[in-house]
């Protein structure tokens, strides 16, 4: 059973991949840092997620952290010291770009702005030992990924409002509840059940490759239908703190779902 430190191989880079057959796996590898992204990270991971989206031997994208966490999300000790123009794409939009499935597989706390990344993945299962909470409101930040749009479509306005408001966690059973996850598994069976997932995805691909395209960009379409009239209001407001905050604004991308 192929397990997360399976896959990382004593491998020691923040950001790491690892293919079986056409499904790449995506790594977030700063376990001492709770998986957080530095601002070189996310760009970094923009141009990882192209590149697998670009390449024709890949089908299905898993997405992942080392534990014990998934990931809290940016590295704040950079937020905190200085106020410079956000990287774009940010890794919301870079994952929202993605043509191709992506799986979310967390296996641990999934924090801020990690759940925005894993609420713009294609879908997600979760460990038992999973956790999620929006703490942007909680240490003075406003949500630039897509949080509003997005947590608000999962699970409605008033569990996003309890979230978003409160910053306090939901364990993996609420979150099955609430249909922020789709499903939830032991730990230890993981990857091996997003795998198993991303190869039955891979394997419709290759066998019906016209029908699943369209499946694919249909479920994309309605999505960005969705999510329209939500991203405009989160982009005024970001808009709004921004200017309070006096951070450089530049064009805030809301790619389609």
């Amino acid at each position: 059973m192929t397990m997360i430190a399976d896959l990382i191989d004593g491998r020691t880079d923040p950001l790491l991949i690892a293919d079986r057959g056409a499904v790449r796996v995506v790594i977030l590898n700063r376990p001492d840092a709770r998986n957080a992204l530095t601002r070189q990270m996310r760009r970094d991971f923009a141009a990882l997620l192209a590149e697998a989206d670009a390449d024709a031997a890949i089908s299905v994208i898993v997405l992942t952290g080392a534990d014990p966490a998934f990931s809290g999300g940016v590295d704040l000790r950079e937020t905190i010291a200085g106020r410079a123009a956000p990287v774009e794409p940010n890794p919301g939009v870079a994952l929202r770009r993605v043509a191709k499935p992506v799986i979310a597989a967390i296996n641990g706390a999934c924090i801020t702005g990690a759940l925005e990344m894993m609420l713009s993945c294609g879908f997600a299962i979760a460990s038992d030992r999973a956790r999620f909470a929006d703490t942007h409101g909680r240490v003075g930040l406003f949500p630039r990924w897509g949080q509003g749009m997005l947590l608000t479509d999962a699970i409605g306005v008033r569990r996003a409002r309890q979230m978003m408001l409160t910053g306090l966690p939901v364990d993996a059973a609420t979150a099955l509840d609430w249909c922020l996850i789709n499903e939830v598994v032991a730990h230890d069976t993981l990857i091996a059940r997003a795998l198993e997932l991303a190869e039955a995805i891979a394997m419709t691909a290759g066998d019906h490759p016209l029908p699943f395209r369209l499946h694919v960009d249909m479920l994309r379409e309605i999505g960005a239908v969705r999510a329209a009239g939500a991203a405009v209001i989160e982009r005024t407001m970001l808009h709004r703190f921004d200017e309070q905050r006096g951070i450089p604004h530049i064009g805030k991308q809301w790619d389609r779902m």
